[in-house]
């Protein structure tokens, strides 16, 4: 059961919803242990992430995860947020995009980001191919 719960004024289906799709894309021991390092100061972060990004945003039905995580790729490739971006690589496959769709992106990045994001972001993803394909065996 998570320690984090939404405060009396956040609704609580959203929470919910944010809380299952992110431990869907993301993995349920990434966020149980995000969740566990919360203290009184960074809970209320956490509370916002899971109900408004996850449970508001990517709850929505207009885009499919797929895509979400493909746009996300290219949004965090061009803030510069690696950290982020390596989860985001993990959840895209995850959300059923392919290496090469993960490919196609990263040459889009090129063009309008710049090559060095593009560069960056290849680097990244191979490391997270890699690290997936050795968990696999």
């Amino acid at each position: 059961m998570s320690k984090i719960a939404p405060s009396q004024d956040a609704p609580r289906p959203l929470f919910d919803t944010g809380l299952a799709i992110r431990k869907e894309v993301l993995g349920a021991e990434y966020v149980e242990r995000a969740i566990a390092g919360a203290d009184d100061f960074s809970r209320p972060l956490q509370e916002m992430v899971t109900e408004y990004c996850w449970g508001n945003i990517w709850g929505r039905p207009g885009l499919d995860r797929r895509t979400r995580s493909l746009l996300n790729i290219a949004m965090l490739s061009a803030l510069n947020r690696p950290h982020e971006l390596k989860l985001h690589l993990k959840g895209a496959l995850t959300n059923g995009a392919t290496r090469e769709e993960i490919r196609e992106t990263i040459l889009q990045i090129g063009v309008y980001c710049g090559v060095p994001v593009a560069i960056e972001t290849n680097r990244l993803a191979q490391e997270v191919f890699r690290t997936l394909d050795a968990e696999e065996g």
